[in-house]
């Protein structure tokens, strides 16, 4: 997948895939970022009313933590929600 870099930007009301940027120096404001929980680069990044969409492994995690009580309620991202009922 192809990377590009963002130095010393900000970046208002983008949508970004986070395994896709190199983030140097900037801030982002108002943006959604999707994450997929592949490696990343972030250097000096400020994300400032930023809307996140957690897929594949990084939204396996977020359910894995919230099951088994590692994560509180209050921070698990809205679009997600525990499973109910016995595990298999």
């Amino acid at each position: 997948m192809p990377i590009t870099k963002y130095e010393g930007q900000t970046l208002v009301k983008k949508t970004l895939v986070l395994e896709e940027c190199w983030l140097v120096n900037c801030v982002l404001r108002e943006c959604v970022i999707f994450y997929s929980g592949g490696p990343y680069e972030l250097a000096n990044a400020t994300f400032d009313q930023c809307q996140w969409k957690f897929q594949g492994a990084a939204s396996l995690t977020f359910q894995l933590l919230a099951m088994i009580g590692l994560l509180p309620k209050s921070q698990i991202p809205v679009q997600m929600k525990p499973p109910s009922g016995p595990l298999n």
